[in-house]
């Protein structure tokens, strides 16, 4: 882990890569959703909780249940985008510890009410979805994140009967550069960062 990525990767990953508003007519295959996620179970979560879970909407049909979740700003280009991931976490992702964290119990850390272990379940997951969108660019795909949706709706429609909590969307395929908007500024170190 000593080599530093090339400005390439490292554009293509940060620098140069964009939120996509519009995606070219161009299918996603299933096998670069299952090579997606081979990359993202590698991230770090606390006690390797791994709490995400992710649907990926790729169907008409699944595409059809979304669609009343969306705001109306995101509905068009999320149900033109070749797959929508929803980017989920498993409030009650403690149960999974005994095999994912086995040297000690770890479960027994978020044993109680659910609410006790919300705040772990959204930070972590939060952290896989980001993942998510990492791993999406370096296998050559373009990422839309967004929040503009209806978490109760998107809840009832794919995690009915479940543990499972909506957190946010990621419209994935390949980007239509048509779409984007001008590039917008970030922080600088100083306005956001010090070392102490």
């Amino acid at each position: 882990m000593s080599n530093v990525l090339n400005d390439a990767a490292l554009d293509q990953l940060f620098r140069t890569a964009r939120t996509q508003n519009a995606f070219l007519d161009k299918p996603v295959e299933d096998s670069q959703l299952k090579a997606l996620y081979e990359l993202v179970k590698w991230g770090p979560t606390a006690a390797n909780s791994s709490p995400a879970r992710f649907v990926f909407v790729k169907s008409a049909e699944a595409k059809a249940k979304l669609a009343p979740a969306l705001s109306e700003g995101n509905h068009d280009k999320t149900l033109a985008a070749p797959v929508t991931v929803i980017i989920g976490f498993d409030e009650d992702f403690h149960e999974k510890l005994p095999y994912l964290f086995p040297h000690t119990d770890a479960k027994a850390w978020f044993e109680g009410p659910r609410e006790g272990r919300r705040e772990s379940a959204f930070r972590n997951g939060s952290l896989q979805g980001a993942y998510l969108i990492l791993a999406a660019r370096a296998l050559g795909l373009d990422a839309g994140p967004m929040s503009g949706f209806d978490p109760a709706k998107v809840d009832e429609a794919f995690f009915k009967g479940t543990t499972i909590k909506s957190n946010f969307l990621v419209n994935l395929g390949y980007g239509d550069s048509s779409g984007l908007f001008p590039r917008l500024p970030r922080l600088a170190f100083d306005e956001a960062a010090r070392i102490e």
